[in-house]
């Protein structure tokens, strides 16, 4: 058949005499975009194929999609026997090839057999089709994915309230299939995403702890629960200069894009700076100098620390800016508190900041941690779930009975206990980060 000679399509026709767009690339995409070529039955569908029938009062409804050489049937309703099991048939035998070559303007017609531009079809007579109408399923960027049917077996006047309700059905079984296409964008963009974030996290933290000699070290980070962005928690490990070394913590605030480029630039600073002056507290002013004069778009808390091992065991310095005090677990399993309150960076030109000197002897630790370690809250959604707050007593107990366990061993022993108070949903950012000198003989 010829359909050129009673249609015009805006786009011309295949050697066949079918419509060119059938073929066209871009729409043949959208089509299998759908992910619903051959595909079983479904209940949305067959629902609206039914409502369509019912509305229209005719024999026959189909939701088809057309790809370049058939019309598949993702729905259909009043077949029987062989016709309903193939669920296809041949593009140059579907009316549905009008739709697509039409550009989106629908087909109706009221006597198949006398109506010029489908007397000569080939389907006329063998599918008993005595009138006709179709609204085209549209993609959102307006390509004809396929059409919304529906039959009669005799010649009939379709009348504007069953077209107008045609249409309506039309639209809905575009934006089902829209909706689908839309959302499963939304999940492959969301794991994209996260995978992202996740690495950009991974390049933010030190992908293992450089050894220390003569000490050992243990670091790990906890993201909030549910959570998938970037962070501002980080931590850090590594040798200033000669016998010294720098042990940082941070706490940026917000998350997201915004903080991992603090998050890099405090990282990136400290190192710089670390290995030409030994106060803490030099350093972390500088940090802010360098944030101010970015105009870095978030503030930070920071604990800094430069040591040294020495014959009994280490000694050094040092500064908090912002941050919660470090914790001394000196052997024995009593704890102090280390460090002076100071400003947190990024929010003034100047800063108040001061270095505290410490020592540790066998057995002795220091832990750094970010305030997920001593705010944690319980899951508030939990039935039965206690409602207090794991606070900075709470997490100086635990370390208290952390005694005579090496540093991998304690910061696990508070992850556990975390974990055990929150019921495995962490209410923040949890980064520990904890440095021990071996006991002796």
């Amino acid at each position: 058949m010829n359909s050129s000679e009673r249609v015009a399509f805006p786009g011309g026709v295949r050697a066949d005499g079918l419509p060119a767009a059938l073929s066209d690339p871009v729409r043949l995409a959208a089509v299998r975009a759908t992910g619903l070529l051959d595909t079983g039955r479904e209940e949305a569908f067959d629902d609206l194929a039914q409502m369509a029938a019912a509305t229209t009062r005719s024999g026959r409804a189909f939701i088809t999609l057309v790809d370049g050489r058939r019309s598949f049937w993702k729905a259909s309703v009043g077949l029987e026997g062989d016709a309903a099991g193939e669920r296809q048939n041949p593009v140059e035998e579907s009316f549905c090839s009008f739709l697509v070559g039409l550009a989106g303007e629908p087909l109706v017609v009221e006597d198949a057999a006398a109506d010029p531009r489908t007397r000569a079809h080939p389907s006329v007579a063998p599918m008993r089709i005595g009138a006709w109408a179709g609204y085209p399923i549209m993609s959102p960027d307006g390509e004809v994915l396929g059409s919304m049917c529906v039959i009669d077996d005799g010649p009939r006047r379709w009348t504007p309230a069953e077209l107008s309700s045609l249409s309506t059905m039309a639209r809905a079984v575009g934006n089902e299939i829209n909706l689908r296409a839309a959302l499963q964008r939304a999940e492959s963009a969301l794991t994209a995403s996260r995978d992202l974030a996740r690495s950009l996290q991974d390049s933010l933290l030190p992908p293992s702890l450089r050894p220390v000699p003569g000490l050992d070290a243990a670091a790990s980070y906890l993201p909030a629960s549910g959570d998938a962005g970037v962070v501002g928690d980080f931590y850090d490990l590594f040798q200033a200069r000669g016998p010294w070394w720098t042990a940082v913590m941070g706490d940026v605030c917000g998350k997201g894009t915004e903080a991992a480029k603090v998050t890099a630039l405090a990282r990136y600073t400290l190192r710089a700076d670390a290995g030409e002056h030994l106060s803490p507290a030099v350093v972390l002013d500088r940090l802010n100098t360098a944030m101010r004069a970015q105009r870095a778009p978030r503030f930070l808390t920071a604990v800094h620390a430069t040591f040294r091992r020495t014959a009994s065991g280490m000694a050094g310095r040092l500064c908090l800016a912002g941050h919660p005090p470090a914790l001394i677990r000196r052997a024995g399993g009593r704890v102090q508190q280390l460090g002076r309150a100071g400003m947190l960076l990024g929010v003034f030109d100047a800063v108040r900041l001061a270095d505290v000197r410490f020592r540790l002897g066998p057995g002795d630790l220091l832990l750094l941690y970010t305030d997920g370690a001593c705010e944690a809250r319980p899951d508030p959604t939990a039935p039965g779930a206690p409602r207090d707050m794991f606070g900075e007593a709470d997490l100086i107990r635990t370390l208290a009975g952390t005694d005579g366990l090496d540093s991998a061993a304690t910061i696990a022993r508070i992850t556990d206990t975390l974990a055990a108070h929150h019921g495995g949903w962490a209410s923040d950012d949890t980064a520990l980060l904890a440095l021990r000198v071996p006991p002796g003989p």
